[in-house]
């Protein structure tokens, strides 16, 4: 992959926050061990990147080589604070991101090969048949907001407790205790990894106050940089914009970890276009109101601005 080479990075603005997403990109690209994985597309791989993006005046560190769709990453997100797992809430909203894993699963239990498209229509337009298909098990907003919890009862037999509110108890702890190191949102629930169509890729939110500033460091235990990676970027950075606003605090860092941080094989046409564009711009997110809760947020609250950036890249999904 000769081609990749340092020349895209000299043209880049100096200083520019999206410098260092492109360089990952370019470094696991021409640097990653080359292996086989669970989808049979193959990946290049490296373990352990470290990427630091400021939050303060509004900044948002969305990518600018290739237009993301924030909104629809916002929809996700909000989706997630609901405690839903099924896909039915974003089909209708349009939001595509998750529908490939309840297609596989219902083609290869049915032995139907109804298209992704077909698919899709029903799940939108058959309540029942979502009730039955749609669901994606214990993701992300389950153990967000209802991490299940067990009470022992005679016999030796436990029976279920109430859920506990991750989200609820961080911005609780965040306005109470600031200065505690046990502000933590985890999705790894590894009693229920087996019932989830995807384990949480990014799995862990740490948040950290100094002078009044609020940090989140995100942990992603697997990330696809060129796909996955500015959406995570988005949304981590947009919930701890949430998470300050309901706890009275002003923005600081967000701190990225990335373990298994690859790139799929087939999306070399989509690298090369993207480590050939200059980022431009510094977008900027205002929220329009303050809610009553965390929970209570709408699409319509979140305002970008100076955001301007080259054509969407398509490259597959896989699965």
């Amino acid at each position: 992959m000769a081609a990749l080479s340092t020349a895209s990075t000299e043209r880049m603005p100096e200083n520019h926050y999206e410098q260092q997403y492109l360089e990952l990109m370019r470094r696991v690209w021409r640097e990653g061990d080359e292996r086989q994985d669970r989808t049979g597309v193959g990946t290049r791989s490296i373990f352990g990147a470290v990427l630091r993006f400021e939050l303060s005046d509004c900044a948002m560190p969305l990518i600018t080589t290739k237009r993301v769709y924030w909104k629809t990453a916002t929809r996700e997100l909000l989706w997630f604070l609901t405690g839903a797992t099924n896909i039915r809430p974003l089909v209708l909203q349009g939001v595509k991101i998750w529908n490939e894993w309840p297609h596989a699963r219902y083609v290869a239990e049915t032995g139907e090969q109804v298209t992704l498209e077909k698919f899709v229509e029903r799940i939108a337009e058959d309540a029942e048949f979502a009730e039955r298909w749609g669901d994606l098990g214990p993701v992300y907003g389950k153990q967000w907001v209802d991490w299940p919890t067990y009470q022992p009862i005679e016999g030796g037999v436990y029976r279920k407790g109430k859920g506990v509110n991750q989200v609820a108890e961080v911005v609780a702890s965040l306005r109470e205790n600031p200065g505690s190191r046990r502000h933590i949102i985890e999705g790894w629930n590894v009693a229920e990894l087996d019932r989830m169509a995807l384990p949480p890729c990014h799995k862990t939110y740490q948040f950290h106050v100094a002078e009044n500033r609020l940090n989140c460091a995100l942990y992603q235990r697997s990330c696809d940089v060129a796909l996955g990676l500015p959406f995570n970027l988005w949304s981590a950075a947009l919930l701890t914009r949430m998470m300050a606003q309901q706890a009275d605090l002003e923005l600081g860092e967000l701190v990225w970890m990335g373990g298994d941080t690859h790139l799929y094989l087939n999306h070399e046409e989509l690298i090369r276009e993207q480590l050939s564009r200059e980022p431009q711009g510094h977008p900027r997110l205002e929220i329009m109101r303050r809610p009553s809760t965390i929970f209570d947020y709408r699409i319509e609250d979140f305002e970008v601005s100076d955001y301007t950036p080259h054509g969407p890249i398509k490259a597959p999904v896989a699965v």
